[in-house]
Formats: structure tokens, C-alpha cells, sequence
């Protein structure tokens, strides 16, 4: 139970910091050019995300709540190690495989809405 609160305290701890930081970001690109996360950039390089059939806001409210979570699952899975060093490691491991699972299913989703580059030549691989 206790692993649960610690979840959900962490998952709209994030939500609300990324979508705040999100929302400046927006404010920012008003008449401006569109800047990319790293986040977006990852998607856009790896998985040839098409941009221009994006709804751009949409996309960082989806790669807000998609980090928020990945950041939670983190949070509550080194929670009962008591070792600093195996937190690090454990960690850092385990970011990293989440977070390429869960941008792995945001392209999933926007492969199935037709939002990729390329599609068939990348399938051919």
C-alpha cells in the first residue's frame, strides 16, 4: 500500500512540474520558432515522427504524462533498496529500459495514427 501512495504522490508530483514546464515552453513558441525537447528530437531521429501531422501541443502533453510516469515506476521500484550504490545502479538501468519502452509505445500509437515518415521503407528493414 504503501508502494501505491508512493506511485501516485510521485506521478502528480511530475505531471504538474512537467506540465508547468510544458506550458511555459508553449508560451514561449508563440510566434516564434518551434524548438524541440530532447524527447521530441529522440522521437523525430529515431522513430521519423512527421512533425508537421503532429498536433505539437498534444505531443508534449503526451511526452509530459508518458516521463511523469516513466519517472514514477523509477521512484517506486528503487524505493526498498537500502543500498545507495545498488539504487544508483539499479536506477539508472531501469530508466533507461523503461524509457525506451515507453517511447516505444508512443510511436506504436502514432504509427497506428499514420503520423510517421516513411513507413513503408522503414518496415522494409
Amino acid at each position: 500500500m504503501k508502494e501505491l501512495i508512493l506511485f501516485g504522490f510521485t506521478f502528480i508530483l511530475m505531471i504538474i512540474v512537467y506540465e508547468f514546464i510544458v506550458y511555459r515552453f508553449i508560451k514561449k513558441l508563440k510566434g516564434k520558432k518551434q524548438y524541440e525537447l530532447a524527447e521530441v528530437s529522440y522521437l523525430v531521429n529515431v522513430y521519423k515522427l512527421d512533425i508537421s501531422k503532429v498536433n505539437y501541443k498534444n505531443l508534449l502533453h503526451v511526452i509530459a504524462f508518458t516521463s511523469s510516469l516513466d519517472i514514477a515506476i523509477v521512484v517506486t521500484i528503487i524505493a526498498n533498496i537500502k543500498s545507495f550504490m545498488l539504487e544508483l545502479i539499479i536506477g539508472f538501468i531501469s530508466m533507461i529500459i523503461i524509457i525506451l519502452i515507453s517511447y516505444h509505445i508512443v510511436y506504436l500509437i502514432y504509427k497506428k495514427k499514420g503520423m510517421i515518415k516513411n513507413e513503408s521503407k522503414r518496415n522494409r528493414k
